[in-house]
């Protein structure tokens, strides 16, 4: 059964599946790319999933020394946040039997790029903000508690609300 174009019947079964065994929950994404010293958008990433494959392309802002002909990183930032978040709480709401009329979302960060320029120490951004705009016959209280749900199990939220082990290498090709 499809519920908000989430196919419940199958999350359930494979929740069920995962239930036995907690390893099963476990998933690694990855992506690689390439800095084009070139003309063009700066950064290019073909990226591979289950029915697919798309190129990404970024490009700084001007501002930053780039030519903003493509969204720049701060921008997928933003839009696997926001993706992210909508996406759990839709599942959250589907789930929940709960039937939903439209989802949008906003999700904007003021940034603060002084840090970047090594102006300053000041915080990179005071935080983002995201906001769902939902609309469904549901009462305000359930779909009140499925934002909450979301919140909670997000995640993007949880990679920016926990801290994260991050580790960074550097290989140095010589030709």
């Amino acid at each position: 059964m499809k519920q908000n174009n989430v196919d419940v019947d199958k999350l359930k079964a494979v929740i069920s599946e995962v239930k036995g065994d907690l390893e099963k929950a476990k998933k690694i994404n990855k992506i690689e790319g390439e800095w084009n010293l070139g003309e063009g958008p700066q950064f290019l990433s073909e990226i591979g999933f289950e029915k697919g494959k798309v190129t990404l392309k970024a490009d700084q802002p001007s501002f930053m020394g780039g030519g903003g002909t493509q969204p720049g990183p701060m921008h997928y930032c933003l839009f696997g946040l926001a993706s992210c978040y909508t996406a759990t709480f839709v599942t959250m709401a589907s789930m929940e039997g709960v039937k939903l009329k439209k989802v949008r979302v906003s999700a904007e960060g003021k940034m603060d790029f002084s840090r970047v320029f090594g102006l300053s120490n000041n915080p990179i951004t005071g935080g983002i903000k995201i906001t769902l705009f939902v609309e469904s016959d549901a009462p305000e209280k359930e779909i009140k508690r499925i934002e909450s749900l979301a919140y909670e199990r997000c995640p993007a939220v949880y990679c920016l609300t926990n801290a994260i082990k991050l580790e960074t290498g550097l290989t140095i090709e010589r030709k």
